[in-house]
């Protein structure tokens, strides 16, 4: 439901706007902490092993061998345990301006999203007392489903994939005469998801500023080099690249590779933009396809760097690592970006070739924490797509493999 032209009032996408965009929502959200863990920095700069590469594209090839030190931030501790927050808030806010609040309670907003996002605009309108429609996937984990009726949102259910979800929506606006919030495909809630990056950067600057051993840089306390987020519908990776540009920071993209859910790579590869998806991914906030705007930057290379693949492996290998050794409770979606830091060779061997020996700072945003016990235990448990998956020949290591060979 995206839209290749925006209202006449909406921002344009540029690191001032993300700016502006962080005045308006900062009494709404959390400044979230950023962490470091020396264990991962570790493993992320340490080559993977002859063995951990059989099966993949790059069997048979030198491993990459990158330094890295790694900084988290900590979305999962952002209200509604998810960054989405940033969006819905900037883009109810930025409605309420335009059409005036009573207006708005009047109509009330609508929205199609498979948990994060939902939970996040049920709070945002709950906060100006503006009735909330919800369309949700029925497979939706429950805790999301929970989460987002606890704000007192009406929940409508559809099918998994977003021409599904779309359709729910079409009826709901056309009974309710409610005003769409996109969950990822519109300017506003573009630049709100980018008023991350901006407190990344400045935090990553006071840490390495007071300690410079916690970066790669020991002289000049130079702080992120490239900032690594999830992309689904691309509204982070978006909202990333627009705040960072200019700045000298690099802007990079990572996604599930299962069941084709890789799209924005997939279409920056081929020229055009993937329109449909439909994958089970245990990452499930990124089951959707990249949103016309966000393609505009995702696709355009002075944005975005580059976009990595991972498997289902990859990600429960680091969701594994991130739970153990962090201490964080994390869903799937919130570690693509350090599996691809992890086990994806290109992305390596890109701060190999373009940092040198000096290595780079790398900033990993962990998107959510909206899971349960009961999903984490299944997500550990063997699954059939894990069974096709190393049929496939496309596994990467898993935790302890990374273990020994940082042991080794």
């Amino acid at each position: 439901m995206g839209s290749t032209a925006a209202e006449p009032t909406t921002l344009p996408l540029t690191r001032a706007s993300v700016v502006a965009a962080h005045a308006l929502i900062k009494p709404y959200i959390h400044l979230t902490p950023v962490q470091t863990n020396t264990t991962l920095s570790t493993l992320a700069s340490t080559p993977q092993s002859p063995e951990a590469l059989k099966g993949t594209p790059w069997e048979g090839q030198p491993p990459a061998r990158p330094k890295i030190k790694l900084f988290f931030k900590c979305e999962n501790f952002q209200r509604i345990g998810a960054f989405k927050a940033r969006g819905a808030f900037h883009a109810v806010r930025r409605l309420v301006e335009r059409q005036g609040l009573e207006e708005v309670r009047r109509r009330g907003v609508v929205t199609h999203s498979s948990g994060n996002h939902a939970q996040a605009l049920a709070l945002a309108a709950q906060t100006f007392a503006i009735p909330a429609h919800i369309v949700m996937p029925a497979i939706s984990t429950p805790s999301k489903i929970a989460g987002t009726r606890a704000h007192g949102a009406r929940i409508y259910f559809s099918g998994p994939t977003a021409p599904e979800r779309e359709a729910v929506v079409a009826d709901v606006l056309r009974e309710t005469g409610a005003t769409l919030v996109p969950p990822y495909d519109h300017p506003d809630v573009i630049l709100g998801q980018g008023t991350m990056a901006l407190e990344f950067a400045a935090q990553v600057d006071e840490l390495v500023g007071g300690r410079a051993e916690l970066g790669v840089h020991r002289e000049g306390g130079r702080g992120l080099d490239a900032v690594i987020t999830p992309c689904g519908g691309g509204g982070m990776l978006a909202g990333n690249a627009v705040a960072l540009r200019g700045t000298g920071v690099r802007v990079f993209g990572a996604e599930p590779s299962f069941q084709g859910a890789d799209d924005a790579r997939r279409g920056v590869e081929r020229g055009e933009r993937v329109r449909s998806v439909r994958s089970l991914t245990i990452a499930d906030g990124l089951r959707t396809p990249l949103g016309e705007w966000n393609w505009g930057v995702v696709a355009d290379e002075e944005f975005v760097g580059g976009l990595y693949a991972v498997t289902e492996r990859n990600i429960r290998d680091a969701m594994r690592l991130v739970l153990e050794r962090v201490k964080c409770v994390v869903e799937p979606s919130a570690v693509v970006g350090l599996a691809a830091v992890l086990f994806n060779e290109e992305f390596r061997g890109v701060v190999e070739r373009e940092a040198g020996e000096e290595g780079w700072n790398v900033g990993v945003v962990f998107s959510g924490g909206n899971t349960t016990v009961e999903a984490i235990a299944q997500i550990f448990r063997e699954v059939p797509e894990e069974r096709a998956e190393r049929q496939e020949g496309v596994v990467g290591m898993d935790g302890e493999r990374v273990a020994e060979n940082v042991a080794g």
